[in-house]
């Protein structure tokens, strides 16, 4: 009974609230994550109130700081689509970004596909994509004929 025991090279997902902040484990207790440094209270990697596009910090910290209360796992979820590179590759690369200013883009360069691109050398975020996804569904959703329920309450509120 306990917590999880991440290995070298493990993402660690971190549940905050209305979406994840991602971290790669790198040992010792220690993990790598991108993080913004934000003049916004409250945003920054606990927060989704960062700008579109700003610049991050690598840091490396105690897991156990990174989450803090908050609920978290080990979550390789693209293993069976990609290969993770070698643990040391993997440690090496990630402790050398360490202290690095990087670009940070809520949409195309956030913390998770900052761990995706360390473990499989493929920078993705499911979680953009799947906002994505939900966009182009509303957009469907707009342009589909008023006689439809959901069409007509969602047109009603664009005309607005």
């Amino acid at each position: 009974f306990g917590l999880p025991k991440p290995e070298v090279g493990d993402l660690i997902e971190i549940f905050r609230g209305t979406f994840q902040h991602w971290a790669i484990y790198v040992g010792g207790g220690y993990v790598v994550h991108l993080t913004t440094v934000s003049k916004v209270n409250g945003a920054g990697s606990s927060s989704m109130m960062t700008s579109q596009t700003e610049r991050g910090k690598v840091k490396k910290e105690k897991l156990q700081n990174v989450v803090g209360n908050n609920k978290w796992k080990i979550n390789n979820c693209l293993d069976k689509e990609y290969k993770p590179r070698e643990v040391l590759t993997i440690k090496r690369e990630a402790c050398a970004l360490v202290g690095e200013e990087l670009p940070y883009c809520v949409l195309k360069s956030n913390c998770e596909h900052f761990v995706n691109d360390l473990r499989y050398g493929k920078p993705e975020s499911r979680q953009v994509g799947s906002v994505m996804a939900d966009v182009k569904i509303m957009k469907w959703l707009l342009m589909l004929d008023t006689d439809w329920p959901v069409g007509a309450g969602l047109s009603s509120l664009v005309d607005r």
